[in-house]
This record gives structure tokens, sequence and C-alpha cells, in this order.
């Protein structure tokens, strides 16, 4: 009797033990990573909106600010005013280079009359010394006559080779004062600044009144087709990145507008410290108003499977970017298994290769080697 009751007390926890060890061993239902068709890879990065040609501005040489033609916002065309200094004493300066001109060129003309009369003189001299050393060689003549003109012809010589030195000097110093005068022009044009091309005024530093120094910056100009898209990307995900490839971007300001672009240049230097590759992007469809600097995130499609089987990377364990461990359903039993991944798409799936076997996309508590497992529908 004893043996009976104590049977009936044992009857009830043996029974449980065994429902909960059947429970454990029943086949479990898992998730298989099914065939996707049109698969786009994508990878992401953040960036900002910058410009291809973008130019600081100012004068090369120093004065005081009297006119400013253009302002934040503005579009300028290439040669248009933008600033003005005070040119009084430059316009002083200039004058006076025209008067050492003028001064030069009457000097010039002074000179070539002194040489013209030179010539002259020297011309009668030699003739009047070869009459009268004819007339003293027949003896009709006094021998020291024809040296005294000899004499005088040499010197008429002397003064000819002084006059033609002269017009070297003066046509020198002509070139002189020319020179100075057209250095005083180009230095009176550098008192005017001009936009060097078509060009949209970001910011406008000094006002008039202002005395600025050489190299100050007044503008700063960008070309308004020169502005595109710089982002940052993974070195880990850069490696399918190509040239043309169609990217699509979100601005800060403007979450919900997507802008269709292309990648049209990749950096040949990643960063060292954040190993990120820079990509650069030009919109085909841009902001009316695009503003330096703002942040952006792009997303960049890298190409597309027609058809592939995808698993979450939070079902594979030690990742490195080719392969990992992930759990495989084989004969009706899971088991641990080493894979191949040939892609991994933005939302964190990877693309296994087509030789692996059937993998599982979610990992249940109860998992362990060899336990049953069948294909949930």
């Amino acid at each position: 009797m004893k043996r009976l009751r104590w049977l009936l007390l044992l009857l009830p926890p043996l029974a449980l033990a065994w429902g909960l060890f059947a429970w454990g061993q029943r086949p479990l239902e898992v998730s298989l990573a099914r065939p996707e068709r049109d698969v786009p890879l994508r990878v992401f990065g953040l960036g900002t909106v910058e410009a291809q040609i973008l130019t600081r501005i100012g004068f090369e040489v120093a004065g005081t600010l009297v006119a400013l033609e253009a302002d934040h916002g503005d579009r300028v065309s290439r040669g248009a005013l933008l600033a003005r200094l005070n040119d009084t004493s430059q316009r002083a300066r200039i004058a006076r280079a025209e008067a050492s001109v003028q001064n030069a060129e009457a000097q010039q003309g002074r000179v070539a009359a002194i040489a013209e009369r030179a010539t002259a003189t020297y011309a009668q001299k030699r003739s009047l010394a070869q009459r009268r050393r004819e007339l003293a060689n027949r003896g009709s003549g006094s021998l020291e006559a024809a040296e005294i003109a000899e004499t005088e012809a040499l010197t008429a010589a002397a003064d000819l080779a002084v006059a033609r030195a002269d017009i070297i000097v003066a046509q020198a110093v002509l070139a002189d004062a020319r020179a100075n005068l057209q250095a005083e022009r180009g230095t009176l044009a550098k008192h005017s600044l001009a936009a060097p091309f078509d060009a949209l005024v970001i910011a406008r530093n000094r006002e008039v009144g202002t005395a600025v120094q050489p190299g100050e910056v007044i503008f700063t100009l960008v070309a308004p087709g020169s502005l595109w898209a710089l982002a940052h990307v993974d070195e880990a995900r850069a490696g399918h990145l190509r040239e043309g490839q169609p990217a699509e971007i979100r601005l800060r300001s403007l979450p919900g507008e997507v802008f269709p672009a292309r990648v049209v240049r990749i950096g040949l230097e990643s960063d060292r410290v954040t190993e990120e590759r820079r990509v650069y992007l030009r919109c085909e469809r841009c902001p009316e108003r695009p503003v330096l600097g703002e942040q952006l995130q792009v997303e960049i499609e890298t190409g597309r499977l027609p058809e592939a089987r995808l698993v979450p990377e939070a079902a594979i364990t030690g990742f490195d970017g080719a392969e990992g461990r992930g759990w495989v359903l084989e004969g009706g039993t899971l088991h641990h298994r080493p894979l191949r991944f040939t892609g991994r798409t933005l939302d964190a799936r990877l693309v296994l290769d087509p030789a692996m076997p059937e993998v599982v996309t979610r990992v249940l508590p109860g998992f362990r080697e060899g336990r049953a497992a069948r294909a949930s529908p």
C-alpha cells in the first residue's frame, strides 16, 4: 500500500518531466532564406553640400571701400563689377606718370634734334678737312690750316657719337616712363573688383567705408553648376562603388524629398582616422536654393541581383565581410556551419552564395547542434 501511495505521488512529477522532455525534443519550426527577385544592393553615406568651384576674392592692393555692387544671394556675370576702392591717390600717380612720359618724349625729340645738328656739323667739318688737306698736298694751302680742319672734324665726330648715345638714353628713359605709366594704370585697375566667372554670391564680408588690406576676403563666390554632394562611405561597403552609379540624396532641411543623383567622382585617398572614402555626387534634379555645408544622406545603388537569398546579419556570427557562421537545416536537423556571402543590402541583410544550403533566417531559443527542425510554411 505504501509503495502504491509513493507511486501515485511520484507519477505527476514524472509525467510533467516527461512532457517537458518531449516538448523540448519536438521539431522546431524555423524560417529559411527564400529566393527574392530584383534585389537592389545599396550603400549608405553621410555628407554635406559642397561646391567644386568656390572662390574667396579680395583686392590685390590696400585701400578704403567706396562702393559694393553685389550682396549675399546675388547672381553675377563674369566681369561684372563687385566693389571699388578709393582711387584718388592712384589717379594722381597716373597723372604724374603721364607727365613723365610727356617729358621723356620731349627730351627724346630734343636729343634727336641735337643729333641731327651734330650729324650736319660733322659732315661739314669732314668735307672742309678733306679740301684743305688736298690744297696743302698741292702746295696751294697751309698745312696748319689742314691740321686744324682735321681736328675740328674729329671733334664733330665725337660730338655726333655723344648725341647718338644721348638718343639711346632718352629712348630708355621714355620706355621706363611708359612702363611706369602702364604699371600705375594696372594698379588703378586693381582698385576695382570684378567677378572671375558667372557666380552666386555666398557671402559679403566687408561694408562700405572699411579699410581693407591686400588679399583680405570681400566676397565668397561659387559657380552654381559646380554644386555637388560630398558623402563619406565606410570602406567596408565601398568596394563596388563606380562612377556613374545612380543614387538618392536627402537633405536635412527637406527630409521628405528625394533628389536623384549620380556618382561623379570617387576619392583616391581614404580618411585614415574614420576609415571612410569620399564620394562626390551631382544631383540630376537639384533643390532651388542649396546651402553650402548642409548635412545630407545618400543611398548609392551599386548593383541589382535578379534573384538572391537574403539572411539578416543578426543571424550570422563572426561575419568578416565575406564569411560567417549560421544555422542551416540539413536532413531535418539543425547544424552550425560556416557560410559564404557575396554581398550586403542596405537593410543589414547578407546575400548568400548560391552554393550554400538552406539557411535559417532567425535564431530561436533552444537551437543546438542536431536539434530536429522543420521549415515553417
